[in-house]
Protein backbone atom coordinates (compact mmCIF):
# COMPACT_ATOMS: atom_id res chain seq x y z
CA UNK A 1 0.00 0.00 0.00
CA UNK A 2 1.63 3.25 -0.93
CA UNK A 3 2.08 6.25 2.06
CA UNK A 4 -0.95 8.34 0.06
CA UNK A 5 -3.30 5.17 0.93
CA UNK A 6 -2.26 4.09 4.51
CA UNK A 7 -2.50 8.53 5.20
CA UNK A 8 -6.71 8.26 3.94
CA UNK A 9 -7.51 5.39 5.60
CA UNK A 10 -6.05 6.65 8.54
CA UNK A 11 -7.90 9.82 8.72
CA UNK A 12 -11.07 8.82 9.58
CA UNK A 13 -9.93 6.89 12.45
CA UNK A 14 -7.79 9.68 13.97
CA UNK A 15 -11.04 11.56 13.30
CA UNK A 16 -13.05 9.14 15.04
CA UNK A 17 -10.30 9.05 18.24
CA UNK A 18 -10.21 13.25 18.65
CA UNK A 19 -13.97 13.40 18.38
CA UNK A 20 -14.26 10.77 21.52
CA UNK A 21 -11.25 12.42 23.21
CA UNK A 22 -12.97 15.82 22.70
CA UNK A 23 -15.97 15.05 25.36
CA UNK A 24 -13.66 13.30 27.32
CA UNK A 25 -11.57 16.48 28.42
CA UNK A 26 -14.35 18.21 29.13
CA UNK A 27 -15.85 15.85 31.42
CA UNK A 28 -12.22 15.78 33.58
CA UNK A 29 -12.53 19.37 33.72
CA UNK A 30 -13.62 20.70 37.20
CA UNK A 31 -17.41 22.05 37.28
CA UNK A 32 -17.00 25.92 38.26
CA UNK A 33 -19.09 28.78 37.49
CA UNK A 34 -17.80 32.62 38.40
CA UNK A 35 -18.69 35.77 38.36
CA UNK A 36 -17.83 39.33 39.04
CA UNK A 37 -21.23 40.65 41.26
CA UNK A 38 -21.69 44.04 42.67
CA UNK A 39 -21.82 44.55 46.30
CA UNK A 40 -23.77 47.46 48.14
CA UNK A 41 -21.73 47.48 51.33
CA UNK A 42 -23.82 49.32 54.40
CA UNK A 43 -20.55 50.63 56.40
CA UNK A 44 -21.19 51.38 60.04
CA UNK A 45 -18.11 53.69 61.15
CA UNK A 46 -17.34 55.58 63.95
CA UNK A 47 -18.15 58.81 62.60
CA UNK A 48 -21.36 57.56 61.27
CA UNK A 49 -22.94 55.29 58.53
CA UNK A 50 -21.56 55.05 55.21
CA UNK A 51 -21.98 52.80 52.11
CA UNK A 52 -20.20 52.02 48.84
CA UNK A 53 -20.59 49.43 45.96
CA UNK A 54 -17.60 47.05 45.16
CA UNK A 55 -17.76 44.30 42.67
CA UNK A 56 -16.25 41.22 44.30
CA UNK A 57 -14.58 38.18 43.07
CA UNK A 58 -14.44 34.72 44.32
CA UNK A 59 -11.85 32.43 43.09
CA UNK A 60 -10.83 28.93 44.30
CA UNK A 61 -8.05 26.94 43.95
CA UNK A 62 -8.02 23.35 45.23
CA UNK A 63 -5.38 22.51 48.05
CA UNK A 64 -4.86 19.23 49.44
CA UNK A 65 -8.72 18.00 50.80
CA UNK A 66 -9.85 21.81 50.64
CA UNK A 67 -9.58 24.53 48.67
CA UNK A 68 -7.88 28.51 49.24
CA UNK A 69 -10.17 31.12 48.29
CA UNK A 70 -9.53 34.50 47.42
CA UNK A 71 -11.72 37.63 47.92
CA UNK A 72 -10.92 41.00 45.57
CA UNK A 73 -12.23 44.41 45.90
CA UNK A 74 -12.16 46.07 42.81
CA UNK A 75 -13.22 49.32 44.28
CA UNK A 76 -12.55 50.37 47.89
CA UNK A 77 -15.40 51.06 50.14
CA UNK A 78 -16.00 53.21 53.45
CA UNK A 79 -13.13 55.49 54.10
CA UNK A 80 -11.42 57.32 56.97
CA UNK A 81 -11.68 61.34 57.82
CA UNK A 82 -7.45 61.06 58.52
CA UNK A 83 -4.99 59.47 56.76
CA UNK A 84 -4.24 56.28 57.25
CA UNK A 85 -0.58 55.06 57.58
CA UNK A 86 1.02 51.87 56.19
CA UNK A 87 0.13 49.16 57.94
CA UNK A 88 -2.56 51.20 60.09
CA UNK A 89 -5.67 48.88 58.33
CA UNK A 90 -6.27 45.11 58.77
CA UNK A 91 -9.59 43.91 57.02
CA UNK A 92 -10.98 40.55 57.19
CA UNK A 93 -14.69 38.96 56.05
CA UNK A 94 -16.94 36.21 55.47
CA UNK A 95 -17.86 34.04 52.55
CA UNK A 96 -21.30 32.46 53.01
CA UNK A 97 -21.37 28.90 51.42
CA UNK A 98 -24.85 27.28 50.39
CA UNK A 99 -26.02 24.79 48.06
CA UNK A 100 -25.00 21.30 49.15
CA UNK A 101 -23.68 22.58 52.12
CA UNK A 102 -24.15 25.71 54.67
CA UNK A 103 -21.35 26.98 56.26
CA UNK A 104 -19.12 30.05 56.63
CA UNK A 105 -15.74 30.62 55.70
CA UNK A 106 -13.31 33.44 57.89
CA UNK A 107 -11.26 34.87 54.81
CA UNK A 108 -8.47 37.73 56.03
CA UNK A 109 -5.48 39.95 53.99
CA UNK A 110 -2.99 41.80 54.64
CA UNK A 111 -2.64 45.08 56.18
CA UNK A 112 -2.94 48.11 53.80
CA UNK A 113 0.42 48.35 51.76
CA UNK A 114 0.40 52.08 51.08
CA UNK A 115 -1.04 55.17 53.21
CA UNK A 116 -4.68 55.86 52.52
CA UNK A 117 -5.38 59.84 52.43
CA UNK A 118 -8.25 61.08 53.99
CA UNK A 119 -11.69 60.81 52.38
CA UNK A 120 -10.41 58.73 50.37
CA UNK A 121 -12.18 54.92 49.79
CA UNK A 122 -10.08 52.19 51.33
CA UNK A 123 -8.86 49.40 48.95
CA UNK A 124 -9.23 46.63 50.57
CA UNK A 125 -6.53 43.46 50.06
CA UNK A 126 -7.25 40.62 48.77
CA UNK A 127 -8.97 38.26 51.34
CA UNK A 128 -7.91 34.56 51.41
CA UNK A 129 -8.91 31.70 53.81
CA UNK A 130 -9.24 27.95 53.57
CA UNK A 131 -12.41 25.91 52.45
CA UNK A 132 -12.83 22.22 53.48
CA UNK A 133 -15.99 20.33 52.29
CA UNK A 134 -17.71 17.75 54.08
CA UNK A 135 -20.28 17.03 51.98
CA UNK A 136 -20.37 16.67 48.00
CA UNK A 137 -22.17 18.50 45.28
CA UNK A 138 -22.33 21.67 43.73
CA UNK A 139 -21.56 25.10 46.70
CA UNK A 140 -21.76 28.40 46.34
CA UNK A 141 -19.70 31.19 47.45
CA UNK A 142 -21.35 34.57 48.23
CA UNK A 143 -19.33 37.61 49.90
CA UNK A 144 -20.79 38.10 53.71
CA UNK A 145 -19.85 40.74 56.29
CA UNK A 146 -16.94 43.07 56.04
CA UNK A 147 -14.79 43.77 58.78
CA UNK A 148 -12.11 46.87 58.72
CA UNK A 149 -9.65 47.17 62.26
CA UNK A 150 -7.77 50.79 61.79
CA UNK A 151 -6.26 53.16 64.56
CA UNK A 152 -7.88 51.10 67.10
CA UNK A 153 -11.69 51.28 65.93
CA UNK A 154 -13.71 48.61 63.79
CA UNK A 155 -15.78 49.69 61.40
CA UNK A 156 -18.62 46.95 59.83
CA UNK A 157 -19.91 46.47 56.62
CA UNK A 158 -22.67 44.50 55.84
CA UNK A 159 -24.14 43.85 52.15
CA UNK A 160 -27.02 45.09 51.75
CA UNK A 161 -28.31 44.38 48.35
CA UNK A 162 -28.68 40.35 49.08
CA UNK A 163 -25.94 39.66 46.52
CA UNK A 164 -25.76 36.27 44.70
CA UNK A 165 -22.63 33.89 44.65
CA UNK A 166 -19.75 34.99 43.30
CA UNK A 167 -18.92 31.18 42.54
CA UNK A 168 -20.32 28.23 41.93
CA UNK A 169 -18.63 24.78 42.34
CA UNK A 170 -18.91 21.18 42.31
CA UNK A 171 -17.08 19.73 45.77
CA UNK A 172 -16.12 16.34 46.95
CA UNK A 173 -16.65 16.28 50.39
CA UNK A 174 -14.39 14.29 52.89
CA UNK A 175 -16.90 12.61 54.69
CA UNK A 176 -16.40 9.93 56.98
CA UNK A 177 -15.21 6.74 57.26
CA UNK A 178 -17.90 3.96 57.41
CA UNK A 179 -18.60 2.47 60.86
CA UNK A 180 -17.02 -0.66 60.76
CA UNK A 181 -19.27 -3.79 61.69
CA UNK A 182 -19.64 -5.38 65.05
CA UNK A 183 -17.59 -7.54 66.13
CA UNK A 184 -19.33 -10.80 66.35
CA UNK A 185 -19.67 -11.95 70.29
CA UNK A 186 -17.15 -14.55 71.35
CA UNK A 187 -18.77 -17.74 72.36
CA UNK A 188 -18.93 -18.81 75.57
CA UNK A 189 -15.62 -20.40 77.06
CA UNK A 190 -16.10 -23.83 78.20
CA UNK A 191 -15.04 -24.29 81.60
CA UNK A 192 -11.29 -25.74 81.48
CA UNK A 193 -9.96 -28.99 83.50
CA UNK A 194 -7.32 -28.39 85.83
CA UNK A 195 -4.93 -30.95 87.51
CA UNK A 196 -7.58 -30.39 90.39
CA UNK A 197 -10.51 -31.04 88.36
CA UNK A 198 -8.55 -34.49 86.53
CA UNK A 199 -8.22 -35.78 90.25
CA UNK A 200 -11.49 -35.15 91.48
CA UNK A 201 -12.97 -36.64 87.95
CA UNK A 202 -10.77 -39.75 88.64
CA UNK A 203 -11.27 -40.37 92.30
CA UNK A 204 -15.24 -40.36 91.35
CA UNK A 205 -14.82 -42.80 88.58
CA UNK A 206 -12.72 -44.65 91.02
CA UNK A 207 -15.53 -44.72 93.73
CA UNK A 208 -17.77 -46.03 91.31
CA UNK A 209 -15.76 -48.95 90.17
CA UNK A 210 -15.35 -49.40 93.93
CA UNK A 211 -18.95 -49.51 94.71
CA UNK A 212 -19.83 -51.47 91.50
CA UNK A 213 -17.30 -53.77 92.55
CA UNK A 214 -18.46 -54.29 95.95
CA UNK A 215 -22.04 -54.75 95.03
CA UNK A 216 -21.13 -57.53 92.98
CA UNK A 217 -19.02 -59.05 95.35
CA UNK A 218 -21.90 -59.12 97.75
CA UNK A 219 -24.20 -59.90 95.17
CA UNK A 220 -22.08 -63.31 94.86
CA UNK A 221 -21.77 -63.78 97.98
CA UNK A 222 -25.51 -63.76 98.83
CA UNK A 223 -26.45 -66.07 96.04
CA UNK A 224 -23.09 -68.13 97.18
CA UNK A 225 -24.94 -68.69 100.83
CA UNK A 226 -28.54 -69.20 99.13
CA UNK A 227 -26.87 -72.11 97.06
CA UNK A 228 -25.43 -73.92 100.23
CA UNK A 229 -28.70 -73.18 101.97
Amino acid sequence: MSHRKRSTALAPALALASALAGPAVLLAAPAARAAVVDVAYACVTPIGDKSAVSPIDIKAVKEGAGYKLTMSFQKGVSSSPVELGKGAMSPSAVIQVGGAEKATVAVTGPPNPEAVPANTPIKITDLSGTYTPKKSGKVTFTAGVLTIKALGTTTTCTPGNGPGPSLELDVTGSGGAPEAPGAPEAPEALPQTGPTDSALALGTLGATVLLTGAAGVLWLTRRGGRARS
